[in-house]
């Protein structure tokens, strides 16, 4: 039986299910079979130190040294940075060194198309890399991660989500520039690289090649429960919110049906190789990225008056709230959530992307990568943050709701991106419509890319073969009809699980792997001096 063949099966199969359970509340059911293993491990990954979820201990500090071990390299170079996007030190980088026909993802999303215009005869420049990759990036982090971070924890959470975004342009750094200095080349040509790979190799050079192993292996666990979680089922989910309510369906499986739908859609391009499909994606991606930064300047230019005040309460209200998340450590928790799930500093799944790069200096790719959480994160979502407080300026939703990240306008209740549609309805005629298909192709977008993440942890830990492959992307796409159907906050809660789980074996590896990104950075840098 044909890929294709056996995910129309499966789809077949589900809508079976769905006409049996319809009038028992297909969505409730999903939900009420999803909701303990999302607390489950929420909880799990979670856990507090005085109050305080480790992991944010770990993300905080971790960011903050390496900061100051790499003397503020987001701000000292961040000039530097800016030259090699723009092309000045390519004589210096060459491919004389690089691995010549490398196969690597062709798909569209997050960061994958850099690995596909950096290895496709070495001839793209930084700059065309740069513009491609954040391009990917603005997607349902900026739009409904900021609206749920600004739901719960007010307009303060978006000074924690700019903190995070300036401390992660370091961790950015520092684990792109290791994917790129341990990555696997196959017999084949092709690329592999990550965590997986520069924890088990690196961690093996020191003599540590048992622990590396090790946490090589959770890692990938981890970001097979990432692209599960936060590249896919949190996806869906908010693509199903938007189009739920712009066709305001009430039906009780009409979640379900929509998740099916998308799975469908996803399944023929991951599963059946569809490349015209994905190509038509890759193309219209980057437009609705540029038209959405448009959108926002276009609301924040017009209620210019505001944005003074709108500022002012984003710095006082970090340190007091008065949303539901209470005290400020409620509020920067939210914030640095979201920032991380946004721009996956700390996490190490840009190192996956980044590895396949050509270039005979890692640390120029991590200096390229060190620009992305300032565009994403710093800018972009802050642009999205303006204009849902200039929206709420009247006092259209209360900051906090009921605490779960929905909020109440005009008597109807809206969560994630549902929000930032209102917001820009506001504004802009027939904007729910363009927000809407916005956020479903960022939506199917981002779960391509993330589907190749977690297919290269899953090829780590099963072996690269087809039989792998397909069992991995049947799973994925189950997952996306579960997205679809569940609650918000519970997959939420399952996605940010997910994606901070893979902060543990990234970070031990990071710090203990950091001096060999001092060596390389020093080698860089001394070829561009030399160069002149």
């Amino acid at each position: 039986m044909k890929p294709i063949t056996r995910i129309l099966v499966l789809c077949v199969a589900f809508l079976s299910f769905t006409s049996q359970a319809y009038t028992q509340g297909l969505d409730e059911r999903i939900d009420t079979a999803f909701k303990p293993i999302s607390d489950f491990f929420g909880n799990l990954i979670f856990f507090t130190i005085g109050g305080v979820p480790f992991v944010l201990i770990l993300l905080v500090f971790a960011a903050l040294f390496f900061t100051i071990a790499f003397g503020f390299i987001n701000i000292r170079k961040f000039g530097t940075a800016i030259n090699v996007v723009r092309g000045k030190y390519d004589d210096v980088e060459g491919h004389d060194g690089a691995y010549a026909g490398a196969q690597v993802n062709t798909l569209d999303g997050d960061l994958t198309d850099t690995i596909r215009d950096e290895s496709e005869e070495g001839e793209v420049s930084h700059f065309q890399a740069l513009a491609t990759a954040v391009s990917g990036t603005v997607g349902n982090g900026n739009i409904a991660g900021v609206a749920l971070a600004i739901a719960l924890g007010g307009p303060g959470a978006t000074f924690w989500m700019i903190i995070c975004g300036l401390l992660g342009m370091s961790t950015k750094f520092v684990e792109c520039t290791l994917g790129v200095q341990y990555r696997d080349i196959g017999p084949d040509g092709t690329v592999y690289g990550g965590p997986m790979y520069y924890l088990s190799k690196g961690l093996k050079e020191k003599g540590l090649g048992g622990v590396g192993k090790v946490l090589a292996v959770l890692f990938a666990i981890f970001c097979i429960g990432g692209s599960f979680g936060g590249g896919n089922a949190a996806q869906s989910n908010q693509a199903t919110i938007v189009l739920k309510d712009l066709f305001n369906m009430q039906s009780t499986a009409s979640g379900a049906i929509i998740g099916l739908i998308l799975a469908v859609i996803v399944g023929v391009i991951i599963i059946g190789g569809i490349k015209r499909i994905a190509s038509v994606t890759e193309r219209v991606v980057p437009a609705m990225a540029v038209l959405y930064i448009l959108a926002c300047l276009y609301i924040i230019l017009s209620n210019w008056h505001f944005v003074d005040d709108a500022l002012g309460m984003i710095f006082s209200e970090a340190f007091t709230p008065r949303a539901s998340v209470g005290a400020m450590i409620g509020v920067l928790l939210v914030g640095f959530k979201r920032a991380a799930f946004s721009n996956e500093a700390g996490a190490g799944s840009a190192s996956i992307a980044h590895s396949a790069v050509k270039t005979k200096y890692s640390a120029s790719e991590g200096l390229v990568a060190l620009l992305e959480p300032f565009i994403d994160t710093v800018v972009i979502c802050t642009m999205t943050a303006l204009v849902i407080i200039i929206f709420n300026g009247e006092g259209a939703f209360t900051y906090g709701g009921d605490g779960s990240g929905a909020v109440i306008i005009d008597g109807v209740s809206y969560e994630g991106a549902g929000i930032t549609s209102q917001a820009f309805a506001k504004y802009i005629p027939f904007s729910n419509v363009f927000l809407t298909i916005a956020v479903v192709l960022f939506a199917v977008s981002t779960m391509i890319s993330w589907s190749y993440y977690g297919l290269q942890s899953w090829k780590y830990l099963f072996g690269r073969s087809p039989i792998a492959d397909i069992t991995y992307k049947l799973i994925f796409c189950l997952f996306i009809v579960i997205g679809a159907a569940a609650n918000m906050s519970s997959i939420w809660h399952f996605s940010d699980a997910m994606i901070f789980a893979m902060v543990f074996p990234n970070m031990v590896g990071l710090f203990l792997l950091f001096p060999i990104v001092k060596r390389e950075l020093k080698r860089y840098l001394s070829a561009i001096k030399a160069h002149g």
